[in-house]
């Protein structure tokens, strides 16, 4: 439990950091030659409406409060919730945007927002294709060897390895891996970026 919540206290101070980043412009973990691979635009629109409809939910419960009369304590603790919850929102949202998939000539870096990072070693990678898959059930899944990293229950990059690699989910949790399933917003591009680097067929 206190593993796990240390966890979560690093998504968020990561979160702020990647607000920052994305103030100014700035992507981490990009280094000189790679290719940066984006995977924020197809839960951009959504993720926008939510966070308007969280800014209004903000402005008429607070007005709703004041016109109950309720105890100032109450309303500002309903206050603070609310607007740590925008937080929240616009946290992954500069997350999702700065911390895209990475291409180095040595691996190929998955991630989603502050959440995951799984390094893979491109001399692990038998295959990678394209296919979009509609029915991912969560963010980030393992199952039977398989890692899906979905946006908006989503995945359209497939990448096969010659053995298992480790990789540590959200919370902390171990799993080993022989099958990657994750989404971009350009497959192709993604692909082209990723074949040149590859020791193998693809």
């Amino acid at each position: 439990m206190v593993r796990a919540a240390l966890r979560v206290l690093g998504f968020e101070v990561k979160g702020l950091a990647s607000v920052g980043q994305w103030i100014v412009r700035r992507r981490h973990g990009v280094p000189p030659g790679a290719s940066a691979v984006t995977y924020a635009k197809e839960q951009t629109f959504m993720l926008a409406l939510m966070l308007f409809a969280m800014a209004i939910e903000t402005v008429v419960v607070d007005l709703l409060l004041v016109a109950l009369g309720v105890p100032g304590w109450l309303r500002y603790a309903v206050l603070v919730a609310d607007l740590y919850g925008l937080l929240v929102g616009v946290m992954l949202a500069a997350a999702c945007a700065t911390r895209p998939h990475v291409v180095t000539d040595d691996e190929l870096r998955i991630r989603y927002a502050a959440y995951f990072d799984a390094r893979v070693p491109l001399d692990r990678i038998v295959s990678v294709r394209t296919g979009r898959n509609l029915n991912e059930d969560s963010m980030v899944s393992v199952a039977d060897g398989r890692l899906g990293v979905a946006v908006a229950s989503q995945t359209n990059l497939t990448v096969e390895l010659a053995g298992p690699v480790t990789v540590v989910r959200p919370l902390g949790r171990r799993a080993e891996v022989t099958s990657i399933r994750f989404f971009a917003d350009d497959p192709e591009a993604a692909l082209a970026a990723l074949r040149p680097r590859l020791t193998v067929p693809s």
